[in-house]
Order: C-alpha cells, then sequence, then structure tokens
C-alpha cells in the first residue's frame, strides 16, 4: 500500500498536501483500492468555503458511492477537472493526478490534528 510520507491523512482515509498556505486534497491508495473501479465524480464547490468534516465530494464505483469530506477548513479554489472527465484517474495515480481540490487552508491549526503516513500506516491493520 502506497503512504507518501510527505501528506497528512485523516482516519476517513483522505490526503493533504501542503504547499504554504494552499493544500491539494485527495483520497488514499487504501480508499480507491477499496472502492474498486470508480466511473464518476461529482465535485461541485468551487469557491466555496467549507469547514473541517464537511462533504464536499461523492465519489461513484461499480458497487458504491463514497463521500469526500474536508481534512481542514479552507476555500476551494480549484477543482481537478481531470477527474471529472476521467475518473479512473483516481484508481491510477491516486496521489498524483488523481487530486480532487485545491484550497486555501482558513485554519491552519486543524492540520496538527491529522496523521502522519506512520500513524495512517496503523489504522489500516
Amino acid at each position: 500500500m502506497n503512504i507518501p510520507v510527505n501528506l497528512k491523512y485523516t482516519p476517513s482515509h483522505e490526503w493533504i498536501k501542503v504547499e504554504g498556505d494552499e493544500a491539494f486534497i485527495g483520497i488514499t491508495d487504501y480508499a480507491q483500492s477499496q472502492l474498486g473501479d470508480i466511473v464518476f465524480v461529482d465535485i461541485d464547490c468551487e469557491g466555496e468555503t467549507l469547514e473541517q468534516d464537511e462533504t464536499f465530494c461523492s465519489i461513484e464505483a461499480v458497487k458504491t458511492v463514497a463521500d469526500v469530506t474536508m481534512p481542514v477548513g479552507g476555500e476551494v479554489l480549484e477543482v481537478n477537472a481531470l477527474v471529472q472527465d476521467a475518473s479512473d484517474t483516481i484508481n491510477k495515480d491516486p496521489y498524483g493526478d488523481g487530486w480532487l481540490v485545491k484550497i486555501k487552508i482558513t485554519a491552519p491549526a486543524e492540520l496538527d490534528k491529522l496523521m502522519d503516513a506512520a500513524a495512517y500506516q496503523e489504522i489500516l491493520h
């Protein structure tokens, strides 16, 4: 299972990559493997400011639908059009081209509540 050490993680299997006061958010390799073949991604929150744990995305796989929540509060600056056009990108590259949204972090202290790679690895066992 791929768990990059430069990211922070949530117990609900989202990741966040922080770059200054902005960040990219997606779902983990574990999450995409549990979902199976992803067939549709619904993200309609560009320009909105969302709270930590607020749902911002719905991912539809062949067998199920999963909600994705915000790891930290932030304003959605950009939605990844690639995953909306080619949703299987999340299966192929969950930490790269498969990111979901780019945000401006509004509550940086919330980052301290997230897990590092080692802690995330522990909850998978």
